[in-house]
Parts: structure tokens; sequence; C-alpha cells
């Protein structure tokens, strides 16, 4: 079934933007299986806006492939993408145009999902401008996501509306399997922190077959391409790539996968996080962050094997020791119980530990352990 876990992958905007083309999405599509991100479960490969023609077919109404970026149309592109055993993706907007001013599927859902659906589409990113203001944005999700199934082809729905109208409280309904729940990110340590403290509230209504999208990954860009921004250090890319993974959120790589280095491959392909995020059960952390830490979060996450997820993030610009206090994660000293800890990086012993752990993070990085309960 379509996103009983999150949906993992690689979109073509963060990196790339308007500049994209047939031979961008064939190398991507050859290097995500040979760097092993497809082993890895990295299994969709979105081509975001810019890939059409600025107005449609006056004949057919049809949207059209952009002549030069794609001459030989959408469906030898998702076949070739298939054919390396990867999910193909494409992007529209439920309003009259997209975001960069392209055509947009307002008022033509219906023969627009069959058209993606011809093509060989499995995902369909599906954005929020332009949208007139007669028309409110449930019913254009719910009309788009009953358009889909009335194709008869299984397509991941991604409504990215970017957390307006208050999306938390209806957007199963409407058929999706991820939600954008934020604005765009960029490539700075204030943009995904500001991102991942803004839905530590929301975490709840996100569940399998419906799952927050905190935005594509910037992991790996180092201040390239289109939202490069300031750029982030390595300390900062594993704290946001855990801090997506504790939340169980959709891991949609944004970096150009053709050219990722070694530390950045074997981040986002670490086995421990990935299974964290890939949780059966995607519970939300407990968040144990004290009103004096706002530059540190504190995550406690249950996970299906009855082990459990600690992650310790320092914002700060200063290198700190941090405390862990294990009653607020549910466990009393008087259980007799400790918890032995695991390191998620280098899978060293992180030592057994009762009522509670300390530990020394650096500046904008973070420590994460799987923690599996012993009796004393």
């Amino acid at each position: 079934m379509i996103a009983s876990r999150p949906p993992m992958g690689f979109n073509t905007w963060n990196t790339f933007g308007e500049k994209i083309d047939e031979s961008l999405i064939r190398e991507s599509a050859d290097a995500m299986v040979e760097k092993g991100l497809l082993e890895a479960g990295y299994e969709y490969l979105v081509i975001d806006d810019c890939w059409s023609e600025y107005e449609r077919d006056p004949v057919t109404d049809r949207i059209v492939p952009h002549h030069e970026k794609f001459p030989n149309g959408m469906k030898p592109v998702a076949d070739y993408v298939h054919s390396r055993g990867l999910k193909f993706g494409m992007y529209s907007c439920n309003g009259v145009r997209t975001c960069a001013d392209y055509p947009g599927s307002y008022d033509h859902e219906f023969l627009d999902a069959q058209m993606f659906a011809e093509f060989g589409v499995d995902f369909l990113k599906y954005d929020n401008c332009y949208r007139p203001g007669s028309t409110d944005g449930k019913t254009l999700y719910r009309r788009m996501g009953m358009a889909l199934r009335a194709t008869g082809r299984e397509i991941l729905f991604s409504a990215c509306n970017w957390g307006t109208d208050d999306v938390w409280s209806w957007v199963r309904s409407s058929g999706a399997h991820m939600y954008r729940s934020t604005g765009d990110i960029v490539d700075s340590a204030e943009s995904y922190r500001n991102i991942a403290r803004s839905q530590m509230k929301h975490l709840d209504a996100s569940a399998p077959f419906c799952f927050n999208d905190m935005d594509m990954l910037t992991v790996g860009m180092y201040g390239k391409g289109l939202v490069g921004s300031l750029g982030c250090n390595d300390a900062d890319y594993r704290s946001q790539f855990a801090l997506w993974c504790l939340f169980s959120c959709p891991l949609m790589l944004g970096c150009d996968v053709r050219n990722m280095n070694e530390e950045t491959l074997k981040l986002v392909t670490n086995r421990e996080l990935l299974a964290m995020d890939q949780d059966p059960e995607a519970r939300p952390p407990i968040f144990l962050q004290a009103p004096h830490e706002e530059d540190r979060i504190f995550a406690f996450k249950f996970l299906s094997d009855g082990s459990y997820a600690l992650g310790l993030f320092n914002f700060s610009e200063e290198d700190r020791d941090m405390v862990v206090l294990f009653n607020d994660t549910g466990l009393p000293a008087s259980a007799r119980c400790a918890l032995k800890l695991t390191d998620v990086f280098d899978g060293t012993d992180g030592g057994v530990h009762r009522e509670h752990f300390r530990t020394r993070v650096n500046a904008h990085d973070c420590r994460v352990f799987r923690a599996r309960l012993v009796k004393l």
C-alpha cells in the first residue's frame, strides 16, 4: 500500500529549480541506483516545477512538456526511471498557474490526473500557488485526490499547501499521502531549525498513510543550488537529517545526488536513523525541552520493536553538556530499570544509565541513541 511508511526519494527543486532536462533525470536515476540510494529506500525520483511549456495545448487543453527540456515527452523519461527500478514523480499546482508561472491544474484536475497516469507517474507533488479565492484549498485538494484515484493507477499524492488552512485538521480526508506543513526550506541552520520547531506541536496528526512533510532535505547542498542560501556544515546536516527521522517525516533528498560526498552519502544511508524514520508505528517523539533551553531539543521516541530513540540537539554556538532526566520519559527511579544506549552514528556502546543521562554535544550537532530497557 502507498505510504504505509514515510516516502523516500529525490526532488529536483532545491538544487536545480528550472534547470531540468531529460539528461539530468537519467543521470540522477543512474546515481540513485549506483550509489545505493535505491537500496537504502529512496525509491521516488520527482521532477518539480518548470517541466512544461508556458501554455496548454489550444486543441487538447493538455499541459505540454517543454520541447527543449523534454523533447521526447515525459513517457520515455518515466520509462527510463522505471527501468532503473525507481518510481517516477511529477509536479502540478491547485491554482491557475504553478508557483513558477507555468500551467496549473485548477479546473483541469481529472484531465491532468489522467495525463499523469498515461505518462507513468507514481507520485504527484501538488502545490498551492495562484489559487482562485472563490475556491478553498480543502476542496481543491479533495478534487485532485479524487481525480488521481479515478485514473486507476496508484499515484502517491503529496499535498504541498505550506501548512496553511489548518491543514492538520483535514488533509487525511483529501486522500493525500503526505502534506507540506511549512514554508519553503533554504540551506541554512536557521531555516531547518525553525521548521523543526514549528512542527513539534503538530506531529500527532502525522501517521501511516498520511505523513507530515517538513520539505525536501538540504543535506549535502553546502550552499549550492537554487535554495543554497548560507549553506550548512556537516554537524547541521546530521542534526537536520536526525530530526526528520525522529519526526517520521518523508525523506526527499534535495542535493545533487550525482555528486554527493562520502559524508553525505554515509549520513543519508545510515541504517539506524532510517529504521527510526521508517518505523511502522510512526509514533511522534516526546519532547523533554525545558523552557530555559530553547536552543536545545531533547526527543524520546517509542519504536515498534520495544526499543526507543533518544536524540539530543544543540542549536547553540557552543559545545554544551546536555542532561536527560528519565522520569520525564516515563521511566521513574522506582521502576528499578535503566536504559542501555547505543550510538546510532558509530555503533559504539553508550553505557547503561539510570535516572538520568549526561553527554557533551558539540555546537550545531546532535547525539542520537537507540535505547533499550534493562532491569536492574
